[in-house]
């Protein structure tokens, strides 16, 4: 199996948009980068032209993390709202009152060491979804700091140009179904940021097949990166493995998710926590939310919005009431490297789920609003028009309680979203 990167993605994180409705020439809508990783939204239809909102860009045979590429007709997001007759897994959740927190993470009282912050300067980084809109990200803003980043690319992918361009980059073709392969070319390292996951199309995404193969591939990246002697270990996951959550969305939670993706997500962090332990990695389980910033998907909710809206054309929405949550990608990047900083203590290897998201949460309707003046009113907003699932609009709430915690302070939202949506626009018009 081939893989890419994410955007997760996911964001979402990285979640495919649920309310996106084509108009003529639409591309249709089903990370996450993913997820690597992120955020899709569920709000939006495109009009003419447009293309839909997923969290995945299709690849040749795998999509980035947390990303879903439109298939015949328009599809419901399966990373947000629970599908028909989709049942939870029973073979990859726990047991009754069996929480995720239990059995391997320390207690939250136990803080990392606050003393221990690495500098990044000579640090060797290795990232999977490196060519994915968060993994990119992370990888200039890791390489800004002076660190050297190896990018595992799967041969023949298309999409090494989004790459940043740096003498201490180093490319390294390597696909997940044999990432041992990398160990030659990187000796050792110190960190592995997994953000890569295969099979997140509409047709495979509830393949339990594919998913299963992911699930193994990623346990081998945690394998090859304890061979490569790093300390830490980090991964994408999705808000959707929380599954269809009436309140706020914290990491202790029983998740329950609704599709085979998130279901996988949320077997591998169960696999991937006791393995880091015994392999001496410390392990964070990154769980994005939705993610914007220039080079995001140009059909996720954001760039639907502003694109659509600029040109004078008519967004058809739902009625945009339940609560949502956005994040600018240079904050998404900075909290994962303040983890990275703060998040090597001395002692037994720690292990968390922490959900990367932003302080801003509210109706998305008001963000929708705060777009549309943004770009001087140009353009229409038609709410009610979109004919939402039975399930109806899921709001999202996540606590970022833990991820503030664990980065003492160092970690603080540098964007407000009409900041976020400003320089995405300039960037845009460069």
């Amino acid at each position: 199996m081939m893989w890419t990167d994410i955007g997760v993605q996911p964001g979402d994180g990285v979640q495919p948009d649920t309310e996106v409705s084509p108009g003529d020439g639409v591309r249709l809508d089903t990370e996450v980068s993913p997820g690597d990783g992120v955020r899709p939204d569920t709000e939006v239809q495109p009009g003419d032209g447009v293309r839909p909102d997923t969290e995945v860009q299709p690849g040749d045979g795998v999509q980035p993390d947390t990303e879903v590429r439109p298939g015949d007709g328009v599809q419901l997001d399966t990373e947000v709202q629970p599908g028909d007759g989709v049942q939870p897994d029973t073979e990859v959740q726990p047991g009754d009152g069996v929480q995720p927190d239990t059995e391997v993470w320390p207690a939250d009282e136990v803080q990392p060491d606050s003393e221990v912050q690495p500098d990044s300067s000579g640090a060797r980084i290795v990232i999977t979804g490196a060519t994915g809109f968060i993994g990119s990200n992370l990888a200039r803003y890791f390489l800004e700091r002076g660190a050297i980043v190896y990018a595992l690319v799967r041969p023949g992918s298309k999409n090494r140009a989004a790459l940043p361009v740096h003498e201490n980059l180093k490319v390294v073709d390597c696909g997940l179904e044999h990432v041992e392969d990398c160990i030659p070319a990187i000796g050792h390292a110190d960190a592995f940021f997994h953000l890569a996951w295969g099979g997140v199309n509409r047709e495979e995404i509830d393949s339990p097949e594919v998913q299963a193969r992911n699930v193994s591939g990623s346990l081998e990246c945690v394998r090859t990166a304890a061979r490569l002697g790093c300390g830490m270990f980090m991964d994408a996951g999705s808000r959707v493995e929380y599954g269809a959550v009436d309140g706020v969305m914290r990491e202790d939670v029983e998740c329950h998710p609704i599709n085979q993706y998130g279901r996988a997500k949320w077997e591998f962090y169960q696999k991937a926590a006791p393995l880091c332990r015994k392999l001496g990695l410390n392990y964070f389980h990154l769980r994005f939310f939705s993610v914007y910033g220039y080079g995001d998907h140009p059909w996720s909710i954001i760039s639907t919005l502003v694109r659509d809206l600029r040109q004078d054309k008519k967004v058809s929405l739902s009625a945009c009431l339940h609560q949502w949550n956005f994040m600018y990608i240079e904050d998404a990047v900075q909290a994962v490297y303040e983890l990275y900083r703060h998040g090597r203590p001395d002692g037994e290897p720690c292990s968390y789920i922490v959900n990367i998201a932003g302080s801003d949460t509210r109706p998305l309707r008001s963000f929708v609003e705060e777009i549309h003046e943004i770009v001087g009113y140009r353009g229409g907003l038609e709410y009610g028009t979109f004919v939402q699932a039975k399930e109806g609009a899921l709001s999202i709430r996540p606590d970022i309680s833990r991820l503030c915690r664990l980065t003492r302070g160092d970690w603080k939202e540098q964007y407000t979203f009409r900041q976020g949506i400003e320089e995405t626009i300039e960037k845009e018009e460069a």
